[in-house]
């Protein structure tokens, strides 16, 4: 015992009722303030036991674990230790659980049962749980975590007596002893958690069940990965499979209107700067609008599913084995579409360094952006066959590895920066599981349109303004009638090409590759607009020229070996103006935007001649 008086403090995890239980038992004999040296918030109150003896309690900050991933979760860590500045160890806990998310309350509440502390087990908002078809046996409960378990509903003041005196009877009975450590990882601790869970379990609704059953297989930490990987899989050889006809369909409906504006407007500017600038630079980018709504599709279809979450999960302890929270896998995740809304989204990791690591290989996730790239030059150079006789697509096959290897560079590059620049060990993290349920198509249609729009906006804003300066440094000056010099070649924009073709030339690159990656800076479609904006002007008049397609093009200018180098430099480089000024506003300066670039750009260099060398090795230069 501390004193005369005992005190009690409550933990448990976020939205677990516990301020609500705090606020039932103490009423307004409340006192707030904050913790010596720090910015947070101490609640402690008064209550009293069933004969009048007075006693204090201590609302900790929620949190899921010990292992702390802010401020707050540091605080109520160090005060059940009794490391806290100006704060006594309590004499008691009162460890409150959602008997709704059973198993996972019970987690930390395992952790804070093995400090040694008399610790009580408050199973609030039963109501709900009963409501919901769950019925539990508190009984059954109290003899597996060897603590008493009292039924509380905080709301509706029900059970507070019940547990004062549990509280009251578990300071008399303890012996002092030493702790006992927990489930020795994660893993363990959830499996623990689960199997109490399940004994505690009288009833439940078949929903409930079969959605225990379906987390067991796809929560598994070997089964559950292959699920995701074979999601992935299913997702990349749709893209392809799926979106063959509507792009064609595209395709012929621009080279339909280039022929058009050519019957329509005689020779000049004007329709040059029409069909060879914006309809062959901003349709080039469009026809590749299906690929990015049925990729947009099944990330929609299995965030609505309550699947995404999950995954979440799965991928947390990859994440942790790099250094990095299961916090940076929504951002990392949004990032998928965009890094720009990726990188806002870290605001939500408290730790900074992990919030930084976040952001700096936020822009490695394969954007929708990308996508143009990677679909124009797979298109174009990996033939359209099944791996080995096989139903399996040769071309989703790349398109999965592209993917996957920004993600294994993600975690590489956080693994190494979380040992250097960004040093720091990884936090705790978990998450409610939201319920199994059919994906409402009125949503998922309206979030298609949403993609779209986006998509084509770009196309008439962006991407049409760079394609109309890049088609006027193609055009000018003109290339004398009597020349054999490309126009291409001649322009200014030629010039600046070859200066830069100079650079990369050792990694395979070749004059229309170092063309297009200055104006691709701006956004990453770019690089096919300004590909089909040069090839479109270097054809002129000729009509054989002008009915071929643009990959149809490239495979007569481009060695595979070159083709692959280039999509190995789009996996890394931070070609992409907005990604580079969202971060400088995040990190408030030039530092971390300047050291993301560089980065960047090196490992694109490194992939692209390593690809190159190693195509040319095996004679596919």
């Amino acid at each position: 015992m501390t004193g005369a008086i005992p005190s009690i403090a409550l933990v448990g995890n976020p939205n677990a009722g516990k301020s609500s239980l705090f606020n039932a038992l103490t009423g307004a004999r409340q006192k707030i303030a904050n913790y010596p040296g720090v910015t947070v918030e101490r609640k402690a109150g008064h209550a009293s036991f069933a004969d009048g003896r007075p006693l204090s309690l201590i609302d900790l900050p929620g949190t899921y674990s010990l292992t702390p991933a802010s401020l707050d979760e540091a605080v109520t860590r160090d005060v059940v230790l009794g490391k806290q500045a100006g704060e006594a160890r309590p004499d008691a806990l009162i460890v409150v659980v959602d008997a709704a998310n059973l198993d996972n309350h019970l987690c930390f509440a395992l952790e804070l049962i093995a400090l040694g502390l008399p610790t009580v087990i408050a199973l609030n908002m039963l109501d709900l749980a009963t409501r919901d078809g769950l019925t539990l046996d508190p009984e059954r409960l109290s003899r597996e975590l060897g603590v008493p378990v009292v039924p509380t509903v905080a709301v509706r003041k029900r059970g507070l007596a019940e547990l004062l005196e549990a509280v009251d009877g578990a300071i008399a009975a303890h012996q002092p002893r030493a702790a006992v450590a927990p489930p020795p990882n994660d893993a363990s601790l959830h499996q623990r958690a689960r199997a109490i869970a399940r004994a505690a379990t009288v009833d439940e609704t078949p929903v409930r069940r079969w959605t225990q059953r379906v987390d067991s297989v796809v929560l598994h930490p070997v089964a559950g990965l292959v699920i995701l990987l074979a999601l992935m899989f299913v997702m990349f050889q749709a893209v392809y499979a799926a979106a063959e006809a509507p792009a064609d369909f595209l395709e012929s409906g621009i080279g339909v209107l280039q022929g058009w504006v050519v019957d329509v407007l005689p020779d000049g500017f004007l329709r040059g700067l029409i069909v060879e600038g914006l309809l062959a630079g901003v349709g080039a980018v469009i026809v590749f609008l299906p690929q990015i709504l049925i990729l947009f599709l099944f990330i929609l279809l299995l965030e609505a599913s309550g699947y995404m979450t999950r995954a979440a999960f799965l991928m947390d302890g990859l994440m942790g084995k790099v250094g990095l929270s299961g916090r940076g896998f929504i951002p990392l995740l949004s990032s998928f579409a965009c890094a720009v809304p990726g990188i806002m989204a870290t605001r939500s990791i408290p730790d900074e360094k992990d919030r930084l690591t976040t952001i700096l290989i936020a822009p490695l996730m394969t954007c929708s952006a990308r996508m143009p790239v990677y679909t124009l030059v797979i298109g174009a150079f990996i033939p359209a066959r099944g791996v080995g006789g096989s139903p399996v697509g040769l071309q989703g096959l790349v398109l999965f590895g592209l993917f996957l290897s920004g993600i294994v560079g993600a975690l590489l590059v956080a693994w190494v920066l979380r040992r250097s620049v960004t040093k720091g060990n990884a936090a705790g993290f978990m998450m409610e599981m939201p319920r199994y349920q059919w994906p409402r198509l009125n949503d998922i249609a309206i979030a298609l349109w949403q993609r779209a729009w986006i998509f084509l906006r770009r196309a008439g804003t962006i991407i049409a303004m760079t394609t109309v300066v890049l088609w006027l440094l193609l055009s000018f000056p003109k290339a004398p009638a009597d020349s054999d010099v490309r126009q291409v070649d001649y322009s200014v924009a030629g010039h600046i090409a070859s200066g830069l073709e100079v650079v990369v030339k050792p990694i395979g690159f070749n004059h229309d590759i170092a063309l297009a990656l200055i104006p691709a800076m701006a956004a990453r479609e770019v690089a096919v607009s300004a590909l089909a904006t040069a090839n479109a002007i270097d054809a002129g008049d000729d009509e054989e020229a002008v009915a071929m397609s643009l990959g149809e093009r490239l495979q007569g200018r481009w060695s595979l070996a070159t083709a692959l180098a280039f999509l190995a430099w789009f996996v890394f480089a931070p070609q992409c103006i907005s990604t580079i000024a969202i971060t400088r506003r995040e990190t408030n300066g030039w530092k971390w935007p300047l050291f993301m670039v560089g980065y960047l750009f090196a490992l694109a260099y490194a992939a692209a001649g390593i690809t190159y060398w190693t195509a040319v090795a095996f004679g596919l230069g």
